[in-house]
């Protein structure tokens, strides 16, 4: 093999492994980048590739709220539900943290609630205490759970 060989094999091996870790951006990685994921919409991002800034552009990816529905990105409700098993707390222990800290009680109109056997969810509703969403949240750690309920619950 060639020396140019290995070195072209060597870039695409380096190239795979910042990748791979790009992929698995977590919200503290992404506000350590400057990036917030609650308020980070992928349409944003879009306007570094229209200037060529591609790294940035593939790192602003991996911490955006995908922009299916604007107008849910954009809402604020006036309360939220978190509905959770506490049998799956050792399952979701970023829930757990979530609810057993203090961070709950900056939220007035927050709620927690025990459903037996439910995995983790959010649920949203309007003025008129009608649900209008609910949201999977099994995957967010204790920070997007936070910055969620800041950026989109109403507060009073």
């Amino acid at each position: 093999m060639s020396e140019m060989t290995s070195l072209i094999y060597f870039y695409l091996f380096l190239l795979i492994s910042v990748t791979d870790v790009l992929s698995n951006l977590s919200t503290e990685d992404c506000k350590s980048l400057g990036y917030n994921q609650a308020n980070l919409f992928c349409s944003t991002c879009d306007r570094f590739k229209k200037f060529e800034l591609n790294e940035i552009f593939n790192i602003c990816k991996e911490c955006c709220l995908k922009d299916e529905d604007d107008n849910f990105n954009l809402k604020k409700w006036p309360k939220a539900v978190l509905e959770v098993c506490t049998c799956k707390f050792a399952a979701y222990p970023q829930i757990q943290a979530f609810i057993k800290s203090d961070r709950p009680n900056k939220y007035k109109n927050l709620q927690i609630r025990y459903v037996r056997g439910l995995d983790p969810v959010m649920k949203l509703y309007d003025a008129e205490n009608k649900l209008e969403d609910i949201l999977d949240i099994h995957k967010w750690n204790t920070d997007s759970v936070d910055e969620f309920l800041i950026t989109h619950l109403l507060m009073d």
